[in-house]
């Protein structure tokens, strides 16, 4: 593995995965958005283009700059920009909506289809997604995020179906709570686009900003390092797997799916929104 392209490296996840890859002499370009974080990241050693997964321009070019910094040969992608939208369905309007899934859906799929006609012609890659168990399992006041995510496991289970013969593998990556600045982001993005203060909600909603806000880790939650490893054998394995689970409220509700009916999911997923 040579040559990795991860997105959203301003913070969190990314950030240590591609800190991580380049000490493990992996050539690494990671993409933000802001000139800032761009001149910070640049100034730890890292090499970093801008690109804006909501903007298909923005998109397209970063890529042919990352392409070319890369000398026409790019192994794999990390899709890991993102970000959640929380907020009941009914005060959800269609634009935050639509917000929601241009950066987690639509982005990615720019820069996937970006990406395919190079990796069959250099006759390899990877693309490795970064989901969420939320990918798989709904949680209320989650409508934006579980629908942006179970909208990409669909377009990357047809994706993988469609390249089953070909030389270019895909996974998805799909954790629980992980340290980052993931909770931070959401309450910026929930109190932006929800009326919490006039909903039917408001009650519910004060829970969700007290989880938002609070300093202190979420129960069960791991550091960005599970992640990395999930990663580095996406993309160093002969056979990657299509799914990683990263920590254990993923396997736990993914084992309880396999063996729980719908009706009694509800009533564990309901007292855990």
């Amino acid at each position: 593995m040579k040559n990795v392209l991860i997105t959203g490296c301003s913070t969190g996840i990314g950030y240590h995965c591609a800190k991580a890859l380049v000490a493990k002499n992996v050539n690494v370009i990671a993409t933000v958005r802001s000139e800032r974080d761009k001149s910070r990241l640049e100034a730890e050693g890292l090499s970093v283009i801008l690109m804006d997964m909501q903007d298909d321009a923005s998109i397209e070019a970063g890529f042919d700059l990352a392409l070319n910094q890369f000398h026409g040969q790019i192994d794999a992608i990390f899709n890991n920009a993102g970000f959640g939208q929380c907020g009941a369905i009914e005060d959800l309007s269609t634009d935050a909506l639509r917000n929601q899934f241009e950066t987690n859906v639509f982005g990615v799929h720019t820069l996937t289809r970006k990406a395919l006609p190079m990796m069959h012609k250099q006759g390899h890659g990877r693309i490795i997604q970064h989901s969420s168990v939320l990918g798989f399992a709904a949680l209320a006041y989650r409508g934006a995020y579980n629908a942006s995510k179970f909208a990409l496991e669909g377009l990357t289970d047809t994706l993988r179906l469609e390249l089953f013969n070909s030389p270019i593998h895909v996974s998805l990556i799909e954790p629980g709570p992980i340290e980052s600045q993931f909770r931070a982001n959401a309450l910026k993005a929930f109190k932006t686009e929800i009326d919490y203060k006039n909903s039917r909600y408001s009650q519910a909603y004060a829970q969700q900003i007290k989880r938002l806000e609070a300093t202190k880790s979420l129960q069960g939650a791991l550091g960005p390092e599970a992640v990395f490893e999930k990663l580095w054998h996406a993309l160093t394995a002969d056979k990657p797997k299509a799914r990683y689970y990263v920590t254990k409220q993923t396997h736990l509700i993914a084992l309880l799916k396999q063996f729980l009916p719908t009706s009694a999911i509800d009533h564990i997923l309901a007292k855990n929104g």
